[in-house]
């Protein structure tokens, strides 16, 4: 007796004669489009119809990619920069990079006069004025990087060299970003510094807020999970490892039930602490004093004196032999 013939699933599950002409899908999305329509006009979901012009989280992207370079000349886009083309190359981008800056800013500025229903005067020349403004800041901001890049070198026997560090550490990464994005915070750029934060927090895992204040030699080894806050305070030769948070010990409300957002709500590091993987350290009154060092796992919630170690006690640990 022959063998019955499986058939594929695919071809069980095809059916066996046409579709009946009443079902076309693509003539009833026009009920698709009234549906996403009618949520625009109730006004319960966000839209931004007939606003200006918000921001472009690309062209921001972009932008950081152009301070990059112009922060590690000869590193990222700019290849083949030598003595001869340096001054041409760096005016040539520092020319484009205004231009590109000024206009997301006055963008962002714009969009924020619509949000709080103000009038919106003189958004071009505030674009162009901090754009020039944060332009006058890269000469301190190479010397702060170098900074960090040192500290990465000191800090970290695995690093093979200056190079290394620029090309491929994600700490590193994070901090050139962070520190663009300051400058712009600094100047009260909206919107911008925070795209920009995100975008390395997407692809480092590390989260600085742009409005975190950091002073220089700063170091973060590995990386992932770091999270400072928009309040804390670091002073110089900071070291943190993977795992770190320096966050809000709680959210504070007024009256009306809603968020205290401008209090001090994050801790502060004085200079030269090491704090290792996996740390947390809360609150806007918490502060850790200098050359101190917090061990591995440390839930921290009030100030540590200078020159002062904590650590856990080991916990206890059992052998079961198979």
């Amino acid at each position: 007796m022959p063998k019955a013939v499986k058939v594929p699933l695919a071809a069980e599950q095809c059916p066996s004669k046409e579709p009946s002409q009443g079902t076309n899908f693509r003539s009833r999305l026009p009920e698709v489009v009234d549906q996403v329509v009618a949520t625009c006009d109730s006004r319960t979901c966000f839209e931004h119809v007939e606003a200006e012009p918000l921001p472009s989280r690309a062209e921001a992207i972009n932008i950081l990619e152009t301070c990059r370079d112009l922060l590690f000349p000869g590193y990222f886009g700019s290849q083949g920069i030598d003595r001869i083309n340096l001054k041409y190359r760096i005016g040539l981008e520092i020319s484009g990079l205004f231009d590109r800056l000024a206009e997301e800013i006055a963008n962002a500025i714009r969009h924020e006069c619509t949000r709080h229903g103000q009038v919106c005067q003189h958004c071009e020349e505030a674009g162009q004025e901090r754009a020039f403004r944060f332009l006058q800041r890269l000469p301190d901001l190479r010397a702060l990087l170098a900074s960090d890049v040192h500290a990465a070198y000191q800090g970290d026997p695995a690093a093979a060299g200056f190079d290394e560090i620029i090309f491929s550490y994600p700490g590193l990464h994070a901090i050139t970003v962070y520190r663009i994005a300051h400058e712009l915070y600094r100047l009260e750029v909206p919107i911008l510094p925070r795209i920009m934060t995100e975008h390395a927090h997407s692809i480092t895992g590390i989260d600085i807020h742009p409005g975190a204040q950091i002073g220089s030699s700063f170091f973060i080894d590995h990386g992932t999970g770091v999270v400072i806050g928009e309040t804390a305070i670091l002073g110089k030769g900071i070291k943190l490892y993977q795992g770190v948070t320096l966050g809000a010990l709680a959210f504070k409300r007024d009256e009306a039930g809603e968020l205290e957002r401008h209090t001090k709500r994050h801790p502060t590091l004085e200079d030269d602490v090491t704090v290792y993987a996996g740390s947390t350290i809360l609150g806007g009154e918490t502060v850790i004093g200098a050359r101190s060092v917090i061990g591995g796992n440390v839930w921290l919630i009030h100030s540590v004196p200078p020159d002062t170690k904590v650590v856990l006690n080991p916990p206890e640990l059992v052998y079961k032999r198979q």
